[in-house]
């Protein structure tokens, strides 16, 4: 196994990456909390989408931390699950994919569309190192009152500001500020909310 950058020696693979270092998702630890997390995910993907007490306490075991009033419609898709955390009143439509290797935040009252994507893995470009499976993450933040059509893309590292609407099948490759309504990949800002 290579050594990766100062100051790792002695830091296990989850606390590398959950300080947005290169580390190997193949560790015993790592691959331990992916797979609970799976199962929690398929846990709620079962549940009857009317027994709402079933559906808040499956959300609460599997997400960092969930606001009131919330929607998550299943099926889901995360990598650990802890590293998300919604506002109040915040919605996500069906098939949500959220790689939560870095922190994913999404502020009070957002809307999430359909199949949207919020990416946070990266990979080495240097192909060896991809080679020997190492990898990173940068957090993605959703601010409050945000609209991502459905389809949409973010990006690892991406914040997208209060206010914002992101088209349908945009690709968010950087920031974006409040209030913007950006379109396209990857998405460009073609006015501003006043």
């Amino acid at each position: 196994m290579t050594e990766t950058g100062a100051g790792t020696a002695g830091r296990s693979h989850k606390e590398r990456m959950l300080a947005g270092e290169l580390y190997q998702a193949d560790d015993p630890q790592v691959a331990a909390e992916f797979v609970r997390a799976q199962q929690l995910a398929e846990r709620y993907n079962a549940i009857d989408p009317a027994d709402f007490a079933r559906r808040e306490v499956a959300l609460t075991e599997l997400f960092g931390a969930i606001g009131q009033g919330c929607e998550v419609r299943a099926p889901l898709r995360v990598d650990f699950g802890y590293n998300i955390r919604l506002g109040d009143r915040v919605f996500v439509n069906y098939n949500s994919v959220m790689l939560d290797v870095a922190a994913i935040t999404i502020g009070d009252d957002t809307l999430i569309g359909p199949n949207v994507q919020l990416l946070t893995p990266t990979h080495p470009l240097d192909p060896t190192l991809r080679r020997e499976k190492w990898e990173a993450a940068k957090p993605i933040a959703v601010g409050r009152n945000v609209w991502l059509g459905g389809g949409v893309i973010v990006c690892p590292g991406v914040t997208i500001g209060d206010d914002a609407v992101v088209g349908a099948g945009a690709v968010v490759t950087r920031d974006l500020p409040a209030g913007a309504v950006a379109v396209g990949n990857p998405a460009k800002v073609i006015r501003t909310m006043s």
